[in-house]
């Protein structure tokens, strides 16, 4: 791991300042929306853009990266995105933060991208795996700090919206300046969507699932913080519990799926977020219970993700693993465009607990379509592929992490 820091630290370091600046973001636009009366089925439509923007992103980003390489778009991107940051708080009007976030989504999926391939080309065979590994750790560092500096600022005032977007500018400097040429870059082809699903239903099924359960959490949040009368103070607690929540477990239930049947494991998780979620819609809890369901809903949210994609590949040869995961994640980035605004909906309708109502009802369909595929055909051979992978990492990031996986696991006999 001390060889990957010492080639790789630039690199890293931008991720961490991109992470830290995206999810400060993220998270203040609940906020800021609430305080200038934004409804809360108009801040669902601006949390809704920026996983439309990324989904369109992580097809487009590539092609504008074969056509006028790494550096430009990066560079192009990420001034963009500098902009788009000091905007918000000049024209608060919902309609043009829907857009401005449509721009954001583009704007990071290229940029992920970007940094991802000058990563991935920085390590050897040997040093891969440790490579990506840290590049996950520094996502999850840099979202759970963004949170803390949510706290020093007014967020009525501009602070909070410069913050990110001097950060933004400061991260391309380490990866511009990072003494490792620009990769060529490739991707490999995808199975299309109707071979995908005759290989796993409920592998698709479980991404269009979790993208609409990861773009609820992780977008309307804040707006559900905001809605409860929380401060600025404990909705950054709150938000960043659910990261905490996923760093931690992700490990453990990693280990325990390459040991039972996934579907077991998959159906026991989203069976646990729902009681969980029901218990935080109908029950008056006090606020440290609540940190409690964030970190439960975080820790199952971020394996669940990782275990679907697990699962699929159990049923695919090691040459298909990675072209596989491209289809997959864009089920989940689908899924995920949707998230915000049926929540928001859900809200409008039966108050802020609608929050946690629209993600109990999205993790019992997951827990009762898992029940069903296991009465359809016998469990496969684990193929031990399961490896961390965040949502909302770029198609790049899980190819090559799949790959690694790949090269690491033993052999294992064709599934059944």
């Amino acid at each position: 791991m001390l060889k990957v820091l010492t080639h790789s630290w630039p690199l890293l370091m931008g991720i961490m300042l991109l992470m830290v600046g995206n999810g400060i973001q993220g998270t203040l636009l609940g906020i800021r929306g609430n305080l200038e009366g934004f409804t809360t089925y108009q801040l669902s439509y601006v949390m809704a853009a920026y996983f439309l923007g990324f989904l369109f992103g992580s097809w487009a980003a590539p092609m504008m990266i074969r056509q006028v390489g790494h550096v430009r778009v990066f560079a192009a991107l990420g001034s963009l995105i500098s902009a788009i940051l000091v905007i918000y708080p000049v024209y608060p009007d919902w309609v043009v933060w829907t857009v401005l976030r449509v721009l954001a989504g583009f704007c990071f999926s290229g940029i992920y991208i970007t940094a991802e391939s000058w990563i991935n080309n920085t390590a050897s065979n040997d040093t891969r795996g440790q490579a990506l590994s840290a590049y996950m750790i520094v996502q999850m560092i840099g979202i759970i700090a963004s949170q803390v500096l949510l706290n020093l600022p007014d967020p009525t005032g501009f602070a909070l919206f410069i913050l990110p977007s001097v950060l933004v500018s400061l991260a391309f400097m380490p990866i511009l300046l990072a003494p490792t040429p620009a990769p060529a870059f490739d991707s490999n082809r995808r199975l299309s969507f109707k071979r995908l699903f005759a290989i796993s239903p409920l592998g698709c099924a479980g991404m269009l699932l979790t993208g609409g359960i990861f773009s609820a959490m992780f977008g309307m949040a804040s707006v559900w913080g905001a809605q409860e009368g929380l401060t600025v103070s404990q909705i950054s607690i709150f938000v960043g519990a659910m990261y905490v929540g996923g760093l931690l477990l992700q490990y453990p239930i990693g280990w325990a799926s390459d040991r039972m049947d996934r579907r077991t494991l998959i159906m026991g998780l989203s069976a646990a977020a729902t009681v969980a979620m029901l218990a935080a819609a109908l029950l008056p809890l006090p606020f440290a219970a609540l940190v409690g369901v964030a970190m439960i809903l975080g820790g199952i949210t971020n394996p669940v993700y990782a275990l679907l994609i697990a699962y699929t590949n159990d049923f695919l040869p090691r040459d298909q693993m990675a072209g596989a995961s491209a289809g997959l994640i864009f089920l989940n980035g689908f899924g995920a465009v949707f998230g915000p605004t049926a929540t928001g909906w859900m809200m409008e309708q039966v108050g802020p607990s609608g929050f946690f109502l629209f993600i109990g009802f999205l993790y019992a369909a997951l827990a009762a379509y898992a029940l069903y595929r296991m009465t359809r055909r016998a469990a496969p051979t684990v193929s031990g592929a399961f490896r961390g992978v965040v949502p909302g990492a770029s198609p790049l990031a899980v190819e090559t992490v799949l790959e690694e996986a790949a090269k690491d696991d033993p052999p294992r006999k064709d599934a059944a």
